[in-house]
């Protein structure tokens, strides 16, 4: 069975930093381009930012370029997100997801295993 847990989700202040976790389990994680994705209420659930599998390969969302850096651990089955220089309009449920590939590329979508989320909450 799959499983994706996030991790590292908080209440911080413009300006602050966080660094989130998603550990993988039940799969291969080598062979899995992982993703970060976040939802705030109301509104549909946003690309932030993915890597492939090797972590050769990376890509962002506009309004994280510059800010926010994902990177792998392969031997430790995690991927993370660290986010600086947070606005409160990054306020959202963090997603992590999993997409089983055959290459080093990188999409924003789609994704075959999805994480329950970490909330992250920046106040101004």
């Amino acid at each position: 069975q799959v499983r994706l847990v996030e991790s590292g989700g908080g209440l911080v202040q413009a300006g602050g930093s966080l660094r989130l976790s998603c550990e993988a389990s039940g799969l291969t994680f080598r062979n899995y381009a992982m993703g970060w994705f976040r939802q705030a209420p109301g509104k549909e659930r946003d690309f932030v930012a993915a890597i492939s599998r090797s972590g050769g390969n990376v890509m962002y969302a506009d309004s994280v370029k510059g800010r926010f850096s994902i990177s792998r651990d392969n031997v430790k089955n995690t991927v993370f997100l660290q986010m600086d220089s947070l606005k409160p309009e990054d306020t959202a449920g963090y997603y992590c997801a999993a997409e089983r590939r055959f290459d080093e590329r990188v999409h924003s979508a789609p994704y075959d295993y999805w994480g329950q989320g970490t909330q992250v909450t920046v106040s101004s």
